[in-house]
């Protein structure tokens, strides 16, 4: 780096751009601007944190500037960086498909419990869910459904980048026409109410596919469509719901026959996960 043009140091770029998002609301300026510092360099975090007085090169600044700028406007660091991590991979991502949350792999920790031969994964959107357990269970076939082409656009992508495009089979409709015998149903699928939608943060509300998150006046009605669709094909269904959805959900499933009917809490507590048995 010697004799390199710099535009002040790593401990500068990062103070002026966490005072910024500060300002503008964002929920975590410090890690958003040292993954977008990262992002701009070429340089781990762990280089940016050990050395706060070192420059940074003046392009490389230049770069931050505008990925800061993108960030100011709320759209989402994982658009901005066009991946996110999920368990053991890293998928691409973009408008076109929800970013994947910590929350979901409670989907694929409970088929890792189950070891299934055959899973479908109901609105894969990126296909997080679907790969996960690809990677996970070698095993395992696995199908991935969704009724918008542009997000299975990006989980073939994901797939074929991740090689497991031969583990998975990808169909643009809720249910495959004739579906093998299926061992579990996953689905993590829109869920908001119509009236929490201006509670949410511009980074969901402004970015995020509308169709993807929105399950009616009370977020269940397609929750209530895929229960009645996967009841027929599968033993076992699983479900992530929202906050205070799962006794609705699990009434569901006990009408349509599943008899035993459990709960799973994320980090937070909340009853995230719905999973119903024959």
């Amino acid at each position: 780096m010697a004799g390199a043009v710099t535009a002040g140091s790593i401990r500068d770029a990062l103070g002026g751009a966490v005072d910024a998002l500060a300002a503008a609301g964002v929920g975590s300026p410090r890690l958003d601007a040292e993954l977008l510092l990262a992002e701009a360099t070429g340089w781990d975090r762990a280089r940016i944190a050990a050395d706060p007085d070192m420059g940074v090169p003046a392009d490389a600044a230049r770069r931050f500037g505008e990925l800061v700028r993108r960030r100011l406007r709320r759209e989402p660091v994982a658009y901005i960086l066009g991946r996110k991590g999920f368990r053991q991979i890293e998928l691409g991502v973009d408008r076109r498909v929800l970013i994947p949350r910590p929350e979901t792999e409670l989907l694929v920790e409970l088929a890792l419990e189950l070891r299934p031969r055959r899973v479908l994964d109901m609105g894969t959107g990126s296909g997080a869910v679907a790969l996960a357990i690809a990677e996970e269970i070698p095993g395992c076939e696995l199908l991935a459904s969704d009724t918008s082409s542009a997000a299975l656009e990006v989980a073939r992508a994901n797939a074929e980048r991740l090689g497991l495009s031969e583990r998975v089979e990808f169909h643009a409709t809720m249910l495959p026409l004739e579906p093998p015998r299926l061992d579990l149903v996953v689905a993590n699928l829109p869920y908001v109410a119509e009236a929490e939608w201006g509670e949410l943060e511009p980074e969901v509300t402004e970015w995020e596919p509308r169709e993807a998150l929105l399950g009616g006046p009370d977020g269940l009605d397609v929750i209530c469509a895929a229960v009645a669709v996967a009841a027929t094909v599968a033993p076992s269904l699983a479900l992530e719901v929202g906050a205070g959805q799962a006794p609705a959900v699990s009434e569901l499933l006990f009408a349509a026959g599943f008899a035993t009917v459990e709960t799973r809490p994320d980090l937070a507590g909340i009853p995230r996960v719905v999973w119903g048995r024959r």
